[in-house]
C-alpha cells in the first residue's frame, strides 16, 4: 500500500500558483480534485485538532466560490498560528465520511510552508449582513425556501425520492436561490451568527444544535420555532457543531432559547484626561507582534482613540523591529512606532511621541527576528520625559537619590531572571497545562522564574517608594498571569503597590483585563 500511495502522488498533475476560490470552484466538487498545486496563499482563520482553515487573500467577488478551504494535517498545523498569512503547496481532495453526506473539498499533504506575515487581523463574515471585501461584496443571507436545485418541483419531500445525487450531478451553485448551495458557497469560512435562537434540544451527545440568526426566516411562530411545510423545510437554519477548543456545547437548550452574542469589544471608556497633572490617563495595549507595514494599523488606532479615549500614556507590548520577522541584525523599532503614532495623530488630531529601548538581537523571546519589546507612547501636548538619558539593552537601571532614574528610559535587567523574555522598561513619567488537565494542581510554566521576575521588578519600585512614599508609580503591561497566582501576589508584596481593581472596589467577577481571541 505504501508503494502504491507514493506512486499515485507522483502521478498527480501539478498546477502552478493558485487561489482558494479556484480550488473550491463554483460547484459542490472541485474541478481540480486529484491535482497538485504550488503557491497557495491564504490567511489562517482558525485551527482544529487535525488541521486549519485558510482564507484566500484575493477574493474573486463570485458568490458561488468559497474563499476558504480546510487544510488537513495535524503535524503541518502545529507550528502555524491564527492570523498568519502563509503560502503552501499541496493536493486538492474530495472527502466525505460516508455516502450519506456531501463531499468536502479540502487540501491534503500540505508542504513547502512559507510564513509571509504574522499577527494579521482575523475578521469573521457576519451572516445576515453584506460583506465589505473579506470574501468579496455579497449579501451573506441564506435563502428561506428552496434546499437544492435537484429537488423535484422544489419539494424536498417529493416522491419518488433519490432520483439524483449531488455527487453525481455536481450542479453549479446558486447561493441566492438554494439553501444547500448557499452553505456550500461558505464551506470552510469563519462566520459569526448574531441573535441566535435555538430550534430545539441538542441533536446528539456532542451538543450539536440547530439554530437560526438575525436574518430573514419563514414560518416563525410565537415560541420562536420555525414551521416546516411541504415547500419549505427552512434551509435558513444551521447546525452549531463541536467547538474547536475542546469544550462542549450547552446540552440544556430548548426550543426558543436565545444565545447572547459576545461583543468583540467593550463599550468605549468614559474616562478622559483633563490635560492637567491631576487628570493624566493611561492605558495598556498588547499590539500582538506589531511591526511597520502591518495591516492592523487602522484597527489598533480605533481601539486606542475610540475605546480608550486617547490616553495620556499608553503602555505597549509586543512591538517588533522595523523589518518584522526578518531575522537579521536589525533591532530598531523607530519606523514601527512612528507609523503607529503618525496614524494616531491623523485620527485623533493629538500629537503622540514614543520611547523604547532596543533589545539585543534575538534575546527577548517572541518570533525569531522580530525582536519584540515593550514601549511607551505618550501625548506630547501633556507629557514630556524628565531629563532624558536613554540606556542601552545591557545597561542596568537604578534608583538614584531624589528619587530619579540612572537611565531614562532604561531597562531593569537581570539576565538570569528575564532570559528570553521581554525586559521591564522604566521611565520617569512558558507554557502551562490546561486548567481541566491531568496535572492537579495545573502546571504553571516557569513559575520560579515568574516569581523571580516579580521580585526584581517589585524591588525596583520599592526603592522609589522608599525615597518618596507619594511617588506616582504605575506598573502596567502584559503580566501573563492571574492576579491571585503567586508571581503577581509576590510582586504586590515586594513592590508595595495595590491592584487597581482592588482600589476601585471592582467586583471579583468583573476583574478581567484581557480576552484571548
Amino acid at each position: 500500500m505504501k508503494v502504491l500511495l507514493a506512486t499515485s502522488l507522483l502521478a498527480v498533475d501539478l498546477t502552478s500558483a493558485i487561489t482558494v476560490a479556484q480550488i473550491t470552484g463554483d460547484r459542490y466538487q472541485s474541478s481540480l480534485n486529484g491535482t497538485g498545486f504550488t503557491n497557495l496563499t491564504g490567511l489562517v482563520t482558525a485551527k482544529g485538532p487535525s488541521g486549519l482553515w485558510l482564507r484566500g487573500t484575493a477574493p474573486d467577488d463570485n458568490e458561488r466560490t468559497s474563499e476558504s478551504v480546510y487544510v488537513f494535517g495535524a503535524a503541518f498545523a502545529r507550528n502555524i498560528t491564527r492570523g498568519q498569512i502563509i503560502t503552501i503547496d499541496g493536493n486538492v481532495t474530495e472527502y466525505r465520511s460516508s455516502s450519506a453526506y456531501l463531499y468536502l473539498t479540502e487540501v491534503t499533504t500540505p508542504r513547502s510552508v512559507r510564513i509571509i506575515s504574522s499577527g494579521n487581523a482575523v475578521e469573521p463574515v457576519v451572516l445576515g449582513k453584506r460583506t465589505l471585501g473579506l470574501i468579496g461584496r455579497r449579501d451573506v443571507s441564506p435563502p428561506t425556501e428552496l434546499y437544492s436545485s435537484l429537488d423535484t418541483n422544489n419539494d424536498i419531500f417529493a416522491y419518488p425520492n433519490t432520483v439524483s445525487r449531488v455527487s453525481a450531478e455536481n450542479p453549479r451553485l446558486n447561493p441566492g436561490r438554494s439553501g444547500m448551495d448557499f452553505w456550500e458557497s461558505l464551506s470552510g469560512e469563519l462566520v459569526t451568527v448574531q441573535g441566535v435562537t435555538a430550534l430545539g434540544r441538542p441533536a446528539n451527545t456532542f451538543g450539536d444544535q440547530w439554530v437560526y440568526g438575525d436574518w430573514k426566516v419563514n414560518g416563525r411562530k410565537p415560541r420562536r420555532g420555525l414551521t416546516v411545510t411541504p415547500e419549505d423545510a427552512n434551509p435558513e437554519t444551521v447546525i452549531v457543531g463541536t467547538p474547536l477548543d475542546g469544550t462542549r456545547n450547552v446540552n440544556t437548550t430548548k426550543l426558543g432559547d436565545t444565545l447572547e452574542t459576545v461583543p468583540e469589544l467593550p463599550p468605549p471608556s468614559n474616562i478622559k484626561t483633563n490635560g492637567k497633572c491631576d487628570g493624566i490617563t493611561d492605558g495598556s495595549y498588547n499590539a500582538e507582534n506589531f511591526a511597520a507595514g502591518n495591516p492592523r494599523v487602522p484597527r489598533i488606532v480605533e481601539h486606542i482613540v475610540k475605546y480608550t479615549n486617547s490616553p495620556s500614556i499608553v503602555f505597549l507590548q509586543e512591538i517588533q523591529d522595523n523589518n518584522c520577522e526578518t531575522n537579521n541584525v536589525n533591532v530598531d523599532a523607530n519606523a514601527t512606532l512612528l507609523e503607529l503614532t503618525t496614524a494616531l495623530e491623523a485620527s485623533s488630531k493629538i500629537p503622540y511621541a514614543f520611547t523604547d529601548v532596543d533589545p539585543v538581537n534575538n534575546q527577548d523571546g517572541g518570533a525569531p527576528g522580530g525582536n519584540i519589546r515593550n514601549a511607551y507612547i505618550y501625548r506630547s501636548d501633556q507629557i514630556r520625559q524628565f531629563k532624558p538619558n536613554p540606556g542601552g539593552p545591557l545597561d542596568s537601571n537604578a534608583v538614584l537619590p531624589d528619587p530619579t532614574l540612572r537611565y531614562n528610559p532604561g531597562r531593569i535587567t537581570t539576565p538570569q531572571v528575564f532570559n528570553s523574555s521581554r525586559k521591564p522598561l522604566v521611565a520617569d513619567k512558558g507554557r502551562s497545562s490546561s486548567l481541566e488537565g491531568d496535572a492537579r494542581p495545573p502546571v504553571n510554566g516557569r513559575i520560579d522564574n515568574r516569581i523571580a521576575e516579580g521580585e526584581v521588578t517589585g524591588a525596583f519600585i520599592a526603592e522609589i517608594l522608599a525615597q518618596d512614599r507619594n511617588a506616582a508609580v504605575i506598573a502596567s503591561g502584559d503580566f501573563n498571569e492571574f492576579s491571585w497566582v503567586r508571581p503577581l501576589e509576590r510582586f504586590v508584596e515586594v513592590s508595595g503597590l495595590k491592584e487597581l481593581d482592588v482600589v476601585a472596589n471592582v467586583k471579583d467577577v468583573e476583574r478581567y483585563s484581557y480576552t484571548f481571541k
